[in-house]
């Protein structure tokens, strides 16, 4: 059986024209609600590390412990918004019940618990009494990761790791996954190679995703607005990144080329690609999309793109024949990348959480 297909409205208002404009004003401008969290940093398997941000009932971020641990190091101002280092009393604290709902939310390129996108939805599912995990990909909880390679868009390994992380700390939760952008199509292409081992999650939820790298690769790579915003922002933070490897690694990393890259092509076929085990940018935007993973998808999974979203062609979208039938496609007509502001001016990031609050609840 073919997935189900819901093309019903994000109704951006008539004063938000275009998805540029959606997708900007969404990132920069929108209200949200602002919630702090709590901060653990957990040990990989290769001697690096990722950070988890939690918030959820019990759990009072700007409250110190009774008994501090000791920080693995200060937490930097404005980084994320983790206010403190989570203490051991806090995992007693949170919700130890059978079913308790909990979600856990990847962050698109470059992103954090302060994303805000990631705010608008950790606040929503928090004030219902959920409890809310950010992972952080390695290097982007605002402290450098120790090794030489990073993160990228098909990082399912990682992604089982961080998934496993937060069940054996909440093993009774009844356990949700979103992704956003990048991390939602880890997450995708993780739930279709995994198919039955993935079904301790309740259900998840791709929003955004760039679902055929390719052709997301390609539209990044032209036009004014594609190249000297987007590609622009992201290689600002991702160069400053990965020149601070190279001082730390000498001779690893092609410095020159780095500090030359003009566009996301450049820049992962440079350093990408060649630092997680791929030929070239082209053979990691293939290998790593999800695209083709999502007739093998098990758990109940919402796709949600806008099918003005700058970031991937409404052509390159998958249909429901190429989805398994446990998918969910919404695929309205405007909201943007990772946007769907709504309302009055300034406009609000309600939707996206309300929508994805819905799908969790309803499967519809």
């Amino acid at each position: 059986m073919a997935a189900k297909l819901d093309t019903s409205p994000c109704d951006v208002p008539s004063w938000l024209p275009g998805g540029h404009l959606q997708t900007i004003h969404a990132s920069l401008f929108a209200r949200h609600h602002r919630i702090a969290f709590a901060r653990d940093r957990v040990e990989t398997p290769d001697r690096d590390f990722v950070d988890i941000d939690w918030a959820g009932p019990g759990l009072f971020p700007h409250k110190p412990p009774v008994r501090p641990p000791a920080e693995p190091a200060p937490l930097e101002a404005g980084a994320s918004a983790a206010a403190r280092w989570i203490a051991p009393v806090d995992w007693q604290a949170l919700p130890q019940e059978s079913g308790a709902p909990a979600l856990v939310l990847f962050h698109g390129l470059e992103g954090s618990s302060g994303s805000n996108y990631a705010q608008a939805i950790a606040a929503h599912f928090r004030s219902r009494g959920w409890v809310v995990a950010v992972a952080h990909f390695r290097g982007c909880s605002g402290s450098p990761n120790r090794l030489a390679r990073a993160y990228h868009s098909g990082d399912s390994a990682d992604i089982g790791f961080m998934l496993d992380t937060v069940r054996q700390r909440l093993p009774r939760a009844r356990w949700h996954a979103a992704g956003v952008s990048l991390g939602g199509n880890a997450l995708l292409k993780y739930l279709g190679e995994q198919e039955h081992e993935a079904g301790w999650l309740t259900a998840c939820a791709g929003i955004s995703v760039p679902l055929d790298l390719v052709a997301g690769g390609a539209a990044l790579g032209r036009g004014f607005v594609e190249r000297q915003l987007y590609t622009r922002y992201f290689l600002r933070t991702m160069r400053r990144k990965v020149l601070e490897k190279a001082g730390r690694y000498p001779g690893v990393i092609d410095v020159m080329r780095i500090v030359q890259a003009r566009d996301l092509h450049d820049f992962d076929d440079t350093y990408t690609a060649p630092m997680h085990g791929f030929r070239n940018a082209l053979d990691y935007w293939n290998k790593a999309s999800s695209k083709p993973w999502l007739a093998s998808v098990r758990v109940p999974t919402l796709v949600l793109n806008a099918r003005n979203d700058p970031f991937l062609p409404a052509r390159s979208l998958p249909t429901p024949e190429q989805c398994s039938d446990r998918v969910l496609l919404h695929q309205p007509a405007l909201g943007g990348h990772a946007g769907f502001a709504v309302g009055r001016f300034p406009a609000s990031l309600n939707w996206l959480p309300e929508r994805l609050g819905r799908f969790f609840e309803t499967g519809a």
